[in-house]
């Protein structure tokens, strides 16, 4: 299955890519994308109609407080998620 090529600057705000028949079928970010980063997406996959953009949070922040936060929330996300299973 080949993966979509996102920059390191797109790829850094994705949580998930999910993919149907080696085609990508959602695409779940941590914020809402700007309108320029779905933009530059849209090209890659070079498909104008694909609409599956989903985010975790529906805050939408700036890029200075992705960047000054973002290891954090990562890091918080990604131990809540594994902490999940340990609930009885």
């Amino acid at each position: 299955m080949a993966l979509l090529p996102l920059p390191s600057h797109l790829e850094d705000k994705i949580f998930e890519l999910k993919y149907t028949d080696e085609t990508v079928s959602k695409i779940i970010s941590y914020f809402p994308l700007s309108k320029s980063e779905i933009r530059e997406i849209l090209l890659i996959l070079n498909d104008d109609s694909f609409v599956k953009f989903h985010s975790i949070f529906t805050d939408s922040i700036t890029v200075d407080e992705w960047k000054n936060s973002k290891q954090q929330i990562k890091k918080k996300f990604k131990d809540e998620l594994f902490d999940i299973d340990k609930i009885s």
